[in-house]
């Protein structure tokens, strides 16, 4: 699971990402407001933003996620505690406020709480479990499928939500992470993928994207 930390002490910045880095996440650690900005849109499944930091405020930042994504997790960190910076956090749509200090087992808490999330481990279809920590897919007969390291990506952009839509955009930022890409590239990706899943796993939502189908619930 991929994480935004928008944090300029560099002590607590350290801290909070060798705790979350323990807990299997995928930290990418950013200081500067505006230079976290230009990632917001990479398939982050949650962001911890500090309020106070250069160039760009956090609550600014807030507003941009929301502006392109309602649903996904944002946690303001702050040592700020004027009720209504508090008060205008939680009206833009942040979705919890840790004042500092705070213990690093809360925020550890609060992700997995936000991001349902509570194992390493979620099953997809009847039988095919994917370990999303070790980036590991197996069949019910708990043999390891083979993913590369697009293939899995590609994967971990449902893990918050399998229901949802994931569109081209998104696919593109995350799954190849700056290297120019086409349409045709992720629909060889999906190809590729679909060999390895059960039929009708991934089904192509038309000029918006992909999302899973066929799921264990459904």
């Amino acid at each position: 699971m991929k994480l935004l930390l928008l944090e300029d002490n560099a002590s607590l910045c350290d801290v909070i990402s060798d705790v979350l880095t323990q807990h299997g996440y995928d930290v990418r650690v950013f200081n500067d407001g505006e230079r976290a900005l230009e990632e917001i849109n990479k398939g982050y499944h949650c962001f911890i933003i500090d309020i106070n930091v250069p160039s760009l405020d956090g609550i600014s930042i807030l507003e941009s996620i929301r502006l392109f994504n309602k649903e996904v997790p944002v946690i303001i960190i702050s040592s700020n505690h004027d009720l209504e910076k508090i008060q205008t956090s939680y009206e833009i749509g942040c979705n919890d406020y840790l004042k500092k200090p705070f213990f690093i087992y809360e925020l550890v808490h609060k992700i997995k709480k936000l991001c349902h999330v509570e194992s390493s481990t979620i099953e997809l279809w009847q039988g095919y479990i994917y370990d999303f920590k070790n980036q590991r897919l197996f069949n019910p007969q708990k043999e390891e499928i083979f993913l590369g390291r697009k293939e899995y990506l590609f994967l971990d952009l449902f893990i918050k939500d399998t229901t949802r839509t994931v569109p081209f955009f998104e696919i593109d930022e995350y799954v190849w992470q700056g290297e120019e890409t086409t349409i045709f590239n992720i629909r060889a990706l999906v190809k590729r993928l679909r060999s390895k899943l059960p039929e009708g796993a991934i089904k192509t939502i038309k000029e918006v994207g992909y999302r899973l189908d066929g799921l264990k619930d459904s």
